[in-house]
């Protein structure tokens, strides 16, 4: 059986998560203790009591979620022996998860990675004026039929951006965009026979290109990062590959901010280079679900939660 770890994007945080591991494992405490140094902040306290529209907040939300995942993973090295490469053949993540992943492979320590992250958000958060973008997830046409969606959409909405953010399944696409142009596409959308085209509540049109001044924000951060060597390679989001080499990840973390994540053409590779079990580590079970139905034959585990950890131990 070959291996994928996989790490969840924005939209799994919920307050409490992350506390089963904190109160079982000290492990896992000293990550939350490593993220809330790195940031100066106690983002564990927002993480564990909220309020919720403090983890929500973008540059709040993406620190958290990488803090979980890698609570989840150092208490699967420290208390199962997990290890990479011998558990793993390769890592992948969501968007904000492809920097969980490369932390989880050795590419970034986790302070370096919060403060990536804490970057990130903020950079995206602060690119487009609230109200002056959305996205929208539209169910039910196959990719072919959303990328026609997208191009009339974008025809009868003359200078209006709409692009395709994120391919999450094989009946699941995201768009993101100008707010005007999210409305033209609903309405396209539906005419078209969309199952539902539906706004999705966040702050800001990611994966798209009015996402630039965030994607030069990053630029300048990873420039001055270094970055080692992933343990194992990591499938990049933007190019659905297989990438070990630094520089590289570098440029692709990059083109990333604005870039389409290409979820469903990443799980196939990872298919398609044999893997046959995923393990979906940190909060939530978002991708599971996705790659259940992007690929039903690999089979699933999630790990997120001290329970978590017990039925994966004794099933292993």
């Amino acid at each position: 059986m070959t291996t994928a770890l996989v790490f969840p994007g924005q939209g799994s945080q919920t307050v409490g998560m992350g506390q089963s591991l904190a109160e079982n494992f000290p492990v896992a405490r000293e990550v939350f203790q490593e993220v809330d140094e790195a940031l100066g902040m106690k983002l564990s306290k927002i993480m564990a009591e909220g309020p919720d529209a403090d983890l929500t907040s973008t540059e709040n939300a993406q620190p958290a979620i990488m803090a979980v995942s890698m609570a989840a993973f150092r208490v699967m090295e420290k208390e199962m022996g997990f290890t990479l490469p011998r558990g793993a053949s390769c890592v992948a993540g969501h968007s904000l998860g492809e920097y969980s992943a490369l932390t989880a492979a050795g590419a970034f320590s986790i302070s370096q990675c919060a403060k990536l992250l804490k970057i990130r958000g903020a950079a995206m958060q602060a690119a487009v004026p609230q109200g002056k973008g959305g996205m929208v997830a539209i169910i039910g046409p196959e990719f072919d039929a959303v990328r026609e969606i997208v191009r009339e959409a974008k025809g009868r909405a003359l200078g209006e951006v709409i692009e395709i953010a994120n391919q999450n399944s094989t009946n699941q696409t995201v768009i993101s965009g100008s707010a005007r142009g999210m409305e033209i596409a609903i309405e396209v959308a539906k005419e078209k026979g969309a199952k539902r085209a539906l706004p999705l509540p966040v702050s800001a049109p990611f994966h798209c290109s009015l996402m630039a001044p965030a994607a030069m924000a990053m630029k300048e951060a990873l420039t001055s990062t270094d970055i080692q060597t992933p343990r194992v390679p990591v499938v990049a989001n933007v190019t659905a590959d297989y990438v070990s080499d630094p520089a590289l990840i570098k440029e692709l973390l990059v083109s990333q901010v604005t870039g389409t994540v290409r979820w469903v053409d990443s799980v196939l590779a990872m298919q398609s280079a044999g893997v046959t079990r995923v393990i979906e580590v940190g909060h939530g079970n978002i991708l599971a679900g996705l790659i259940k139905r992007i690929a039903p034959e690999i089979s699933v585990v999630n790990i997120g939660t001290a329970e978590d950890l017990d039925k994966y131990s004794k099933a292993a």
